[in-house]
């Protein structure tokens, strides 16, 4: 498996939480990491990150590549891919700012996953979360139908990586409030589009990395927000500027993550962190109900930022089932 970093290079700045992540990806996953030579290295520039990445890609040795995180600034890496570099396709695992790399390749017409980090998740306090490696084993060996459900608990709380006393415990948890479904009057099976919705927006600005509107019809949308926290009112302007193009009328089935309400520089309590994830459901709620108001949503499902995370096909496909309250990825 290749390991690389397109956006920022973690491992340079924590390299005792990466040879954790690594030591798990050998001996709990059985796979054996192929680093690249930005994977550890500060501030390397768009082109030699993209020179990585076609490399994994093209390398017939490697079968799937796992960024170790995300970062800010992956969009200046696109120019420099080269699509011929994934003819032969083989699955990219990321998330955040990674979601600029799922979406060219959904461009190409190569399937990736939205999730999975060796930081966060495989440098994880405290141990493998079983949820996060339940839906990583699937897309990686097994394939095959994963029935998503609630978690009863998750967390949203960084641990401090210059503390070691961090790598022996997990984050603080708290209860989950479950699915909140909204208009559960169909069943939707289709290919997924989206990820972060900070990073679909950059695209949206940039313009070259979206497609015509028509291409996305029917698809299923993924939308989740990172730990910068954007506020309600943020989340709606993304939304109505993803509508007024025409492009957030697209989908029939909207599945959106636990909003992240906390971070590691910005504790918030628990009423404010209620309040926050309140407020961002109903403005989504309101952009559907302005430019998509058939459309049927999942809040509160585990993907994203929070912990633990399913791991989601994005471009593969994925079953919402309103009337059975009940979502399936199809690895």
């Amino acid at each position: 498996m290749a390991v690389v970093s397109p956006s920022f290079a973690a491992p340079a700045m924590f390299p005792a939480v990466h040879e954790l992540a690594m030591r798990r990806l050998r001996e709990e996953l059985e796979l054996e990491a192929v680093e690249y030579p930005t994977t550890r290295r500060l501030d390397a520039s768009p082109r030699d990150r993209a020179a990585d990445l076609m490399n994994a890609f093209a390398d017939p040795d490697i079968h799937a590549v796992l960024a170790t995180i995300g970062g800010s600034d992956q969009l200046t890496v696109l120019p420099h891919l080269d699509p011929a570099a994934v003819s032969v396709p083989k699955p990219f695992f990321g998330y955040s700012d990674n979601t600029n790399l799922l979406n060219w390749l959904w461009n190409c017409g190569v399937a990736g996953y939205h999730g999975g980090s060796t930081m966060v998740h495989l440098g994880r306090g405290g141990g493998l979360h079983p949820v996060s490696t339940a839906s990583l084993r699937a897309a990686l060996f097994t394939g095959g139908d994963v029935v998503l459900h609630p978690v009863d608990e998750f967390s949203e709380d960084e641990l401090d990586w210059n503390d070691a006393a961090s790598f022996d415990r997990a984050a603080a948890v708290q209860r989950s409030q479950g699915w909140i479904w909204h208009r559960p009057e169909r069943v939707v099976t289709a290919p997924t589009w989206g990820g972060n919705l900070e990073i679909v927006h950059w695209n949206l600005a940039a313009g070259r990395w979206i497609r015509p509107v028509d291409d996305y019809a029917g698809c299923v949308l993924l939308l989740e927000t990172s730990e910068e926290m954007p506020s309600a009112q943020e989340v709606f302007h993304m939304l109505r500027n993803a509508g007024e193009r025409g492009l957030l009328g697209q989908f029939p089935a909207v599945l959106v993550g636990t909003a992240k309400a906390s971070a590691l520089g910005r504790r918030t309590t628990p009423d404010e962190r209620e309040r926050y994830q309140a407020e961002q459901r109903e403005a989504v709620l309101r952009a559907l109900g302005a430019y998509n108001p058939e459309a049927m949503a999942v809040f509160g499902v585990d993907f994203g930022h929070t912990d633990p995370q399913w791991i989601l096909p994005y471009g593969g496909s994925m079953t919402v089932d309103g009337p059975g309250r009940r979502i399936v990825a199809h690895y």
